[in-house]
């Protein structure tokens, strides 16, 4: 954990009531149900729908007005800030700025305006870019999309915040890695599906490294950083050992009943003509497809992380191996007819 302590001051209260901005989707979903289970804070959630999970807690709330978002602020209580623009095909692009950066600005005056001195905000290691293997949160910021780029301009606006009254006020930024989990529809869910219908097939060697994040263990971080003291703190969220994408292939594949091998290759040059094929056709007909440059750049980078987290005295409630095989029994091998569902990258 990269900190800035500014003062002796205790650590922020766990208990109480927490603001959870963003709160429907997935991860907000599932940071409620902890607070619920271990006996956390109570909660608000601020979206702009209604959570499906826990509607009496819900209120409508759009982080593009800042005026309204205040009204709906428990004063005085922490913010979780999950709202985000982060889906890979976003039109128009503005989108991103006035979500991601606009929108956190309305945050940090809201956050005065309810007398809010804490604010955990989960940025993302796009920051980064096309990283080095290992890149810690020291690592150069260099984001190669409007995602990253907007949620780096999102991390300037919540220390401009913070450095308006840095004796009281604590900043947690937590840069999280790809995160998976049950009932989640984002890229390892459509990894997974792929090799469950015999559709994946391999682009690039498979030796490129993926760092990876399985959601229980994100919202148990966030629950632990709530108890951070006064400062600005900085931190990569992975859950390790990483996996090349030949040893996670082959292992999903074992998990699946499958022969724990990888199958058909595609160099990396064709799987970059295909996915920008896709991409013409998408802009022709205005339909999205689960194909695009992007993701085949994605797919094929070495996207490892390290993070300081253990360095906070947390320990992941849950392995990695077991969480990808919690993740393959539920979605494949299991039958959990009318869940929730959440969209997502």
């Amino acid at each position: 954990m990269t900190a800035v302590p500014q003062s002796d001051s205790p650590p922020a209260a766990r208990d109480g009531h927490v603001n959870v901005i963003g709160g429907s989707g997935f991860i907000g979903t599932r940071l409620c149900e902890r607070f619920v289970r271990e006996g956390g804070p109570a909660f608000t959630i601020i979206d702009k729908v209604v959570s499906r999970r826990f509607p009496h807690n819900s209120v409508i709330g759009d982080i593009r007005d800042a005026d309204a978002l205040a009204d709906r602020l428990v004063p005085s209580s922490p913010i979780i800030h999950l709202a985000a623009e982060h889906r890979d095909d976003v039109r128009p692009l503005s989108l991103y700025h006035d979500v991601n950066v606009a929108g956190t600005a309305n945050v940090c005056r809201a956050a005065t305006a309810r007398n809010i001195d804490t604010v955990l905000f989960t940025s993302s290691v796009a920051v980064y870019g096309m990283a080095p293997a290992h890149t810690g949160e020291d690592g150069a910021i260099a984001p190669f999309n409007e995602y990253g780029r907007t949620k780096w301009g999102a991390e300037g606006e919540l220390r401009r915040w913070h450095a308006e009254a840095p004796g009281r006020r604590t900043l947690v930024i937590v840069r999280p890695t790809v995160v998976f989990g049950e009932n989640n529809r984002g890229n390892v869910y459509n990894l997974l599906r792929q090799i469950a219908t015999g559709r994946f097939a391999m682009i690039g060697t498979g030796r490129n490294h993926k760092s990876m994040a399985y959601v229980g263990n994100v919202v148990a971080f966030f629950d632990h950083c709530l108890s951070l003291p006064v400062g600005i703190h900085l931190c990569n969220y992975v859950d390790e050992p990483d996996l090349s994408m030949n040893e996670l292939v082959c292992r999903v594949r074992g998990l699946m009943g499958k022969a724990p091998s990888v199958g058909l290759r595609i160099p990396f040059p064709v799987g970059v003509a295909i996915g920008t094929a896709f991409d013409v056709v998408a802009r022709m007909t205005g339909r999205t497809f689960p194909i695009s440059r992007v993701r085949v750049r994605k797919f094929c980078a070495e996207t490892s992380f390290t993070s300081a987290a253990p360095a906070t005295g947390f320990t992941p409630p849950v392995a990695l191996p077991t969480a990808i095989e919690r993740t393959v029994r539920h979605e494949f091998l299991e039958t959990h007819a009318g869940e929730e569902l959440f969209a997502g990258e």
